[in-house]
């Protein structure tokens, strides 16, 4: 059956209140509508309901009344996604299903180094129950206080410890999914080491939830630092920023946990719109590094060995000036530099996001020619690149020529992103580094990945999935029409 007709609807929202509770199905608009639209507002749909399971169970249940209803289903964390990978569609005949009940932390051990914890816990909530512990989990995104555990993973989550611990799926040991039938494949496993077949926990690791819906996971922690050292630097230009990264990599590279990138104009917007930051410098530099160093052991003296790296630098004409904070306000006033420049960018007006990646030695390459070819397209266009360089991941992202209509612009925003995806294919790189596919670039995935990677995908989503009812619409394009 299919539940188009109101009765059908009815019908399926009835079995649901059965299964979820009255308060866990909810249908009026009210209570409905933050679940509807994405946080950059890129696309807001409509929902036959948004179903809020309590455990497992429930949500296998669920999934089975959906699937036999031939109901489209759309999983939903913290609703942080950056392409619309959250978000219903405009029919209104699909269901959005908020993790956010299942929210237990189920266990923490601190010598298996490990924390096993439900799809709907905040990535905070799971850093504090590791830290609880006496542990850490190497996992550190700007969204963490919402972002929940089961989107993280949905998306394989980067952040700024990927040069130190790796992307989300690197801490992985094990996964919980309900499938796209309702079966419950329970692989909540600790082990190290699992040799035995497919690895079926990373099929489900950044799918966006079109093959199954993860509700619970197994992360690997990592000891609690003992020593943490952050500096701020002034760079000449980009290429500074790699000739410094390479340096701290042959120097420590086990304590060196975030190199984060700025641009000057990216600080500029920071320093004009947000209130309580400040330069710790006596002028502006076109360039900036934000450096973090950390480790377990004791008097490891990471100072001495960032202090030596920087003035080696200083030497070569590579940084030209550089603050090391003396305290944990100063840590996180440094931080706050580069965690403020999506805020910033968003008070000064339009801006179009690129989420994309290279090789770490092109990183200079990729932004002084996106920044050339942008400036080509769209005289005026303010380039203002800045992330994760450790890791080749720069957010390559372009505000509003200054007194342009927002609206003109964004109506421009495919244009923008194709110029800048031209230069990262030329540079052997990514057009999605760490914020998934959604609804917003599925339509780039087959000149990226066409012929038999997307052969490959396609046949994967079928399988798990062959009525199409797993988050419909998300990463993978529509197939063309049969011949």
């Amino acid at each position: 059956m299919s539940a188009t007709s109101t009765a059908d609807s009815a019908a399926l929202l009835d079995a649901l209140r059965g299964i979820a509770g009255a308060a866990g199905v909810l249908t009026d608009p009210q209570d409905t509508a933050g679940y509807l639209q994405d946080w950059r507002k890129l696309y807001r749909g409509r929902a036959l309901a948004v179903v809020r399971p309590p455990d497992t169970a429930a949500l296998a249940a669920i999934v089975r009344r959906c699937a036999a209803a031939g109901v489209g289903m759309v999983p939903q964390g913290g609703n942080t996604s950056m392409a619309g990978g959250a978000t219903p569609s405009e029919d209104g005949r699909q269901v959005v299903i908020s993790l956010a009940r299942m929210n237990r932390v189920r266990d923490v051990d601190p010598v298996d180094f490990s924390l096993t914890v439900e799809a709907g816990a905040t990535l905070k909530a799971a850093q504090d129950a590791a830290a609880a512990a006496g542990c850490l989990l190497p996992l550190s995104i700007s969204a963490e206080g919402s972002a929940q555990i089961g989107g993280v993973l949905a998306t394989n989550a980067g952040g700024n410890t990927t040069v130190r611990f790796g992307n989300a799926r690197d801490l992985v040991l094990g996964l919980e999914v309900v499938l796209a039938d309702g079966q419950v494949w329970n692989g909540l496993r600790r082990l190290r080491k699992d040799n035995t077949g497919y690895c079926l926990r990373q099929l489900f690791v950044g799918a966006e939830g079109t093959l199954g819906i993860i509700t619970a996971a197994v992360l690997k922690l990592a000891p609690q630092p003992r020593e943490v050292e952050v500096a701020l630097c002034g760079l000449p230009s980009p290429e500074a920023a790699l000739a410094l990264f390479t340096r701290l990599q042959r120097s420590d590279p086990a304590a060196l946990v975030a190199f984060e990138y700025m641009s000057g104009i990216g600080i500029g917007f920071v320093l004009r719109h947000i209130q309580g930051v400040a330069l710790p410098f006596a002028a502006p530099a076109p360039h900036y590094a934000l450096i973090e160093l950390a480790t377990p052991r004791a008097e490891a003296g990471l100072r001495t060995v960032l202090e030596e790296a920087l003035t080696a630098a200083m030497d070569e004409g590579d940084v030209l000036d550089a603050v090391i904070a003396e305290s944990g306000a100063q840590r996180a006033a440094l931080w706050r530099l580069r965690e403020e420049h999506t805020e910033a960018q968003a008070r000064e007006g339009a801006s179009v996001k690129n989420d994309v990646s290279v090789p770490v030695s092109r990183t200079p390459e990729l932004i002084r020619r996106a920044t050339a070819a942008c400036e080509a397209l769209i005289p005026g266009i303010r380039a203002v690149p800045f992330g994760h360089l450790g890791d080749g991941n720069i957010h390559f992202n372009l505000e509003q020529p200054p007194g342009a209509d927002p609206a003109a612009f964004l109506a421009q925003s495919h244009a923008i992103m194709d110029t800048v995806a031209e230069v990262v294919r030329g540079l052997d790189g990514s057009f999605s580094a760490e914020h998934g596919l959604g609804r917003l670039k599925s339509y780039m995935l087959p000149l990226w990945r066409g012929g038999a990677e997307l052969d490959a995908m396609r046949r994967i989503k079928h399988a798990l999935d062959p009525l199409g009812l797993m988050n419909p619409g998300k990463v993978l394009p529509e197939e063309p029409p049969a011949e």
